[in-house]
């Protein structure tokens, strides 16, 4: 496979990505965005998403629960979207801790049947959803913090990167990174510079060139998360991280906030369109189809 497959395809695990291929599925849009329109204020569950808001102190957490590895659907994206919006028109919502319910996994990246046989108006959609998703979670003025309990390659490695800090679960067996070059994939420019933002150009460089996964203990060392804490101790830990951000006031962290990250958001708004021109005009000719399908042929083969 060279690069003709997809933009964000999760590597992390073969699991994971026959899990992915085999039992994930696209839904019905309009149903989803129903539910989410009545959903209660404070504590939400729609089917990808549950959101749990107290407001006796500010801070929500949202769980993503779309089995089997939270891959990056458009259903979930939208949910994740709506959900976001809510809760950053809510003024008593002061910080949001994003995290898991599938076990071993954070999110997986993208979906990649929202990449195989689907029209270009339908690849613009879902490309315009991971761009939303990542536009809402870098500029959010609350205070955000991943609580990643398990693996979280490529597309899920970007959502916590979003974050203001990320609390990652100390098991070897867990991988985290942009590793998309491992099939020959450029990852988007704005991929690229919020992981910069983070680690620093060199890292950024050595992560990309070489499609990097890292364990938690180098994903510590180079800074891609801040802190790595036992299974049982994650939303403790990030419950209590959360209230020293809390203590900072919030038209100071936000004004600093958004000088830090201000240009980099700007550049994908200024040229959103053309981002998602290149996408589809990638994904959607016959030679990288054709490689997808054999790819997802090539995954039920090593299932069954």
């Amino acid at each position: 496979l060279s690069n003709i497959l997809i933009f964000m395809l999760s590597l992390c695990d073969i699991t994971f990505l026959v899990e992915l291929s085999l039992l994930s599925s696209s839904g019905n849009h309009g149903r989803v965005a129903t539910v989410l329109v009545s959903q209660m204020r404070n504590n939400a569950t729609s089917p990808n998403i549950k959101v749990d808001f107290n407001q006796s102190t500010g801070v929500a957490v949202l769980s993503m629960q779309s089995p089997p590895v939270n891959s990056l659907s458009l259903d979930l994206l939208t949910e994740l979207c709506i959900n976001l919006e809510k809760l950053e028109m809510d003024r008593a919502c002061r910080g949001l801790i994003i995290t898991s319910n599938q076990p071993k996994v954070f999110s997986a990246g993208l979906d990649i049947l929202e990449m195989y046989g689907k029209s270009p108006e339908r690849c613009g959609e879902f490309w315009r959803a991971v761009q939303e998703m990542w536009l809402k979670m870098y500029g959010s003025n609350m205070v955000t913090i991943a609580a990643i309990n398990g693996s979280s390659p490529a597309g899920g490695c970007l959502l916590s990167l979003t974050c203001d800090y990320r609390i990652m679960v100390d098991n070897p067996r867990y991988s985290i990174g942009l590793n998309e070059t491992l099939l020959g994939i450029v990852a988007p420019f704005w991929f690229k510079e919020t992981m910069a933002n983070t680690v620093g150009h060199r890292n950024t460089e050595m992560a990309l060139e070489l499609g990097l996964l890292y364990s938690p203990s180098e994903a510590l060392k180079i800074g891609l998360v801040d802190q790595l804490v036992p299974q049982d101790q994650l939303l403790t830990t990030a419950t209590e991280t959360m209230k020293k951000w809390l203590a900072i006031p919030d038209h100071a962290r936000q004004i600093t906030k958004s000088m830090m990250r201000k240009p980099t958001l700007d550049k994908l708004t200024s040229n959103r369109e053309a981002d998602i021109q290149n996408f589809v005009s990638f994904i959607t000719k016959d030679s990288i189809q054709k490689s997808l399908r054999m790819y997802l042929e090539m995954l039920k083969k090593r299932k069954a």
